[in-house]
Formats: C-alpha cells, structure tokens, sequence
C-alpha cells in the first residue's frame, strides 16, 4: 500500500514564528554591545579531535587543487572564529548551522542551531554573567528566568549524589548507577573515568536540577577541552556550562590560547580516537598557527539555539522546534 510522505513541518507556525523573535532579539542584543557579527565556513579540511563528537565528511570533486580531498561538515564555528579572533577582530557572535553526527532524540538533532560568541577581555566568570544578561533581555516577555543559581562541579556532584568526583573511581560511580537508580551502562570501559562522571551528570544530577538557570563551574582539569586550567589542589578547568530549566543550553570556556598545549590536547584526542576504535580525524593546524601570532585573552561559548526555543515554547522535544528535523528532512 503506497503512503504519502508526510511533507508537512514538523513544528507549529507560532513556535517558528517564535524563532524569528529569539534571534531578531540575539542579533539586537549584540548589535546594542558592540559585538560583531560573522559568518565563517561550514566546511573544513579539518575536523573536530575531540572523542565525544563525530564530524560528517565529504569528498570535494573539484576543480581546483582540492579535488579529491576529504571536507568536513563542522561541529561548531570554534576554530574558524578564533581565527579572526588572532587576525584582531575583537569581540564577535555567529549564528549558524552545525553537523554532528551520531546525535539523534529527544535534544538531538545531527543539523542545529548554534548561538557562539567571544568576548576579548573576558574571563569565563564575566561570560557567566553576559550569558544570564542574554537570557533575561531574551526571554523577558516569554519565558522569563525563574531564579539563578551557581555551583561548582564539585559542590552540584555531591549534593546529588554524596560522591566527591575528585576522589572517586569507576567501579564507585557504577554501583552508585546500577543499584540507586537502575542505569546499567553498556560498553563503557573503567579506565574512562570522565565518561562514568558525564553518565552520573545526565542519569542522576540533570533530572533533580531545579527550575530556572543553574550555571556549573570549575570542571575537572581532564574535561577542560578548549578551556584554560586553574591552578589549585585540585586544578580546575576555566570552563561553564549552563542549564535552563534542566535542558543542557550553555557551555563557555576561558579560552585556551597556547599553542604548544592546544598542540597536546589534540594529540590526546586523537590517542583517544584511536583506544576507542574512532576514525582518525586531521587537526586544525590553521588554528595552531594562529595560536602562534597570538590570541587575545577571551572567553567563548556556545548556546544551542534550537534547545532555547524548548524552553521558551514550552515543548520537550527538539523536533517539535525545528521544521524540518533529520527524520522528515
């Protein structure tokens, strides 16, 4: 029996019409502070080192001396923006799509939306409050902010779960998982230790958030990705996420801006792509280079467009947001 594809958007007309609003107030938001606003390339002939996310590629046919070169889709506009960022941009904003493969559910979608700025100056703690300025001045008449609280990794982790994530080891982390909240992990070996911690985040700290917007900071030095290290017993990561009404929005960093260590975390990367059986991605040595002349002192973050929208059309799935999700695309 033939069945008519379902060509209609799978998102209401007042919650695009409610998109439009989000951004126009984003781009009055920045335009009222003097931050720039640019558009870099979707496509790569680098790709995102980091083991948790999967870039689409492509193979470019040419003409010209690339034909035949792999491409990929980008993750995020990170090492393009920090780019002009060395070349003397100053402060900056994009909103754009990204690709990231292997994501798909009820806050996945593999194509999104992503709120990404810089600010020259900042520290991750002045992003912090910028990034609450925006949600206020965004949401005010919408959704507006229930209340604002801040903890640090260390203080969020045992309140909810009685565990110092410092001084813990997986075997404590999947009892902790198995026999008080039912989640039996799968092909997750106990050398990753920072991957236990993330399952104990989403299964067991996420859901008991309260309403209204949460900021954790002070991450442990191994999940510090692109973010400066704080010295102290024990070192931290100059890194922020942000959760809005339990959604995941918000992740910020004091940018890493040396050379030579961002040369290493893309080595560790790439040892860890290979332990875990992922492909073998190239690093971005445009990024190293501008590292080299000199990245002003900043801090960036990103913030997933298509998840504010959930919050602020009251829905709780990403595909009610977008008109045309992945399935229907």
């Amino acid at each position: 029996m033939h069945t008519e594809p379902n060509w209609r958007p799978a998102a209401a007309l007042h919650v695009l019409q409610l998109r439009a609003t989000l951004l126009a107030r984003i781009r009055k938001f920045f335009a009222s502070r003097a931050v720039l606003e640019v558009d870099t390339p979707a496509l790569s002939r680098a790709a995102a080192t980091d083991p948790a996310l999967q870039s689409f590629e492509t193979t470019y046919h040419g003409p010209g001396p690339l034909s035949g070169q792999t491409l990929y889709l980008h993750t995020s506009p990170e090492f393009p923006m920090k780019r002009l960022l060395a070349a003397g941009s100053g402060s900056i904003y994009q909103i754009c799509k990204v690709f990231r493969d292997g994501e798909s559910g009820s806050r996945h979608n593999p194509e999104f939306t992503l709120l990404e700025w810089y600010r020259a100056g900042y520290d991750h703690f002045a992003l912090m409050d910028e990034v609450e300025v925006l949600l206020r001045e965004v949401l005010a008449d919408i959704a507006p902010l229930a209340c604002v609280t801040h903890w640090t990794y260390r203080e969020l982790f045992g309140e909810f779960t009685g565990i110092d994530p410092f001084h813990t080891t997986s075997d404590e982390l999947e009892d902790l998982l198995r026999t008080q909240h039912g989640v039996v992990p799968v092909g997750l070996g106990h050398d990753r230790l920072d991957a236990w911690l993330d399952l104990v985040i989403t299964h067991v700290v996420e859901p008991a958030l309260a309403p209204g917007l949460v900021f954790v900071r002070d991450y442990p030095a191994s999940q510090a990705a692109l973010a400066q290290i704080r010295p102290g017993k024990p070192p931290v990561a100059a890194r922020f996420e942000a959760y809005l009404d339990g959604i995941e929005l918000v992740n910020g960093f004091h940018e890493l801006a040396d050379p030579d260590e961002q040369q290493r975390r893309f080595a560790m990367d790439c040892e860890q792509r290979r332990v875990q059986g992922l492909a073998t991605v190239p690093a971005d040595q445009q990024l190293l280079a501008a590292l080299q002349d000199g990245l002003p002192d900043c801090a960036g973050v990103a913030l997933g467009v298509d998840r504010l929208l959930m919050v602020a059309s009251r829905v709780r799935c990403l595909d009610e947001v977008i008109a045309f999700p992945v399935a229907t695309a």
